[in-house]
């Protein structure tokens, strides 16, 4: 029961992140934003680390690649299209958006993999496709044919395909490292990676003049979305399995919905509730 409740405020904590990320790009440009997150992120998860395993293995030269693109994909360009696509798009839509994450690893493990791709599955992979294109396009789905895509969107479109590709370098990285010390390692290679450009936009200058808002943003972003996020649900895989914890993933663009209506007073549409609908509904078929 306790892991199953662990679990469910995962799911509230990650629909969080959205509504934080959109406050502090209101204050923090996005390099400087992705960068503050990690540094307070690799930190709190080294000591989790340390804490819960009582090590931080070194790994082995022939993954030093590897776990070099984990940082690249999964937290530098994953996080950079994450606050940058925030300063346009609605925190209930980017969710929407970034719910078709599992649809892409399916399509991503068919292509790299050769894994099988059923019926069911392209059935729910059309599905979500098509609530993605109810989301995007606002309701008018056949604009996307003529090229009306904002910005914003194709951002949060290129989060999706950057963590595509953070799971499947993933798989060869947690075949010889626990899940821990791989996303640790991925943390802190990703923050140094956004070190250089963050500076460059003016981190120095954005440090001092950020708000308190700003920083209980990115505190939240770091310690609850990240740090306690992951730590709690790899306890939920390894304590159910991967089916099993998967299914609560579901429940993120929910949790994101329903706490940007109540803290940013984004009042859903019938375009948003039809389309994350169809995307929800195809991601449970895709991942059965």
């Amino acid at each position: 029961m306790i892991t199953y409740l662990k679990l469910l405020i995962t799911m509230a904590l990650w629909g969080g992140t959205f509504i934080a990320g959109r406050l502090v790009v209101q204050d923090m440009g996005a390099f400087a934003a992705a960068f503050c997150r990690f540094a307070i992120a690799s930190f709190a998860l080294l000591l989790l680390t340390y804490t819960l395993e009582g090590t931080l293995p070194r790994p082995p030269k022939k993954l030093w690649l590897p776990i070099g693109l984990l940082g690249l994909t999964g937290i530098f360009a994953y996080n950079v299209f994450f606050f940058s696509g925030l300063k346009t798009v609605e925190a209930g839509r980017a969710a929407l958006i970034i719910a078709l994450n599992p649809v892409a690893i399916a399509l991503g493990s068919a292509l790299v993999f050769k894994d099988p791709l059923g019926r069911t599955k392209l059935a729910g992979i059309g599905l979500s496709l098509l609530g993605a294109a109810v989301v995007i396009s606002d309701g008018h789905p056949l604009q996307l044919l003529q090229g009306e895509v904002g910005l914003g969107e194709l951002f949060m479109l290129g989060c999706v395909l950057s963590w595509m590709g953070y799971t499947l370098l993933g798989k060869a990285v947690m075949a010889e490292l626990s899940p821990f010390a791989a996303t640790t390692y991925a943390c802190v290679t990703g923050a140094l990676l956004l070190l250089g450009p963050a500076i460059a936009q003016g981190l120095g200058g954005a440090i001092a003049t950020a708000t308190a808002t700003t920083w209980a943003g990115l505190l939240y972003l770091g310690l609850l979305g990240s740090a306690v996020g992951f730590s709690w649900y790899y306890d939920g895989l390894r304590q159910l399995g991967p089916a099993r914890a998967g299914v609560f993933i579901n429940l993120v663009p929910v949790f994101a919905i329903a706490l940007a209506a109540l803290f940013l007073q984004e009042t859903p549409t019938s375009s948003l509730l039809l389309g994350g609908s169809l995307v929800i509904a195809g991601v449970v078929l895709t991942n059965r």
